[in-house]
């Protein structure tokens, strides 16, 4: 599937300029957000501009053929954010600061959400129980060793014990979603080296055991990654097509949207954890679905 793009001829003209200045693509690209052209169609002018130059082909004039990302229309309608908008989220601990926001994606950096001694009881009963990271296969939908994820991991029971019920509960009001659509905290561990590729969170309609997943519970609407420790040096999460770079500091989160209400897939999504250089990479993470969330049968 694809979907043809038009624009003024005057917009590739002033696209041709500014590359020919030595301007980023990125700052092209974002200069058209602000004058209110959807992110995904921004991105895939600039990039159409800039392959032809490099390919020494004929520009577009005033039209191009986007293709589809992931089965999904390629210009995304971007909406107001799940989460709260304020300088603080209030939750049944107290309220949860916000230092940073971005639309595209949805995001936001968030401070305090767990305290010293929250990281370190995390680390202390996950420790015990990681295992060789695992991600769902796209092709056939089983449970497989991640090949772009170098780390260990292990998932908590939605409400296993009381200190993981009320860190349910905090992640579910910060993320503005009843708790029963939370996926079980997941509990990952990189090492010097530990790195994650560029990946998206939403659950891909590639197969069978995933469109079932989808079918159960709903698409994954949003992410909320905390760090449970400092890192020395590395381990930063990036957002590439968004040119956001969150450092990890113990405590603090990164919030971010997967999906709008039409269940069109955000591009802007994609992230990356960069490799440790050194320390260790200790992070906890909430995913939220459109409904409550079942698990697969054994």
């Amino acid at each position: 599937m694809s979907s043809i793009v038009r624009f003024r001829q005057e917009l590739g003209q002033w696209l041709v300029r500014g590359l020919d200045d030595g301007l980023a693509p990125t700052a092209l690209v974002q200069t058209m957000i602000d004058e209110h052209m959807q992110p995904a169609v921004a991105h895939a002018i600039v990039d159409a501009f800039v392959g032809a130059r490099r390919a020494g082909v004929a520009l577009p004039v005033d039209s191009l053929v986007i293709e589809d990302v992931n089965g999904e229309a390629p210009i995304f309608f971007r909406e107001a954010p799940v989460m709260r908008f304020g300088a603080s989220v209030p939750t049944s601990d107290g309220p949860v600061r916000v230092l940073a926001r971005g639309g595209g994606p949805n995001l936001a950096l968030v401070g305090g959400l767990l305290s010293p001694a929250e990281c370190e009881e995390l680390v202390a009963l996950a420790r015990p129980r990681l295992e060789a990271s695992t991600v769902v296969d796209p092709q056939t939908g089983q449970d497989v060793v991640a090949g772009y994820r170098n780390s260990q991991g292990m998932f908590f029971r939605p409400g296993e014990t009381d200190f993981i019920a009320r860190l349910d509960r905090r992640f579910s009001e910060v993320m503005n979603l009843p708790a029963r659509n939370g996926e079980g905290l997941q509990v990952l561990c990189y090492g010097p080296g530990g790195a994650t590729s560029p990946h998206f969170d939403f659950v891909a309609p590639t197969n069978a055991a995933n469109e079932a997943s989808v079918a159960r519970s709903g698409q994954r609407v949003s992410t909320l990654l905390a760090y449970l420790t400092d890192v020395e040096e590395g381990g930063e999460t990036d957002f590439p097509r968004a040119g956001w770079t969150v450092q990890p500091a113990r405590g603090n989160a990164i919030y971010f949207e997967s999906c709008n209400t039409r269940g069109q897939l955000d591009p802007l999504s994609l992230h990356s954890g960069r490799a440790v250089v050194r320390g260790e990479k200790w992070v906890v993470t909430k995913w939220m679905r459109q409904r409550r969330f079942v698990a697969r049968s054994a």
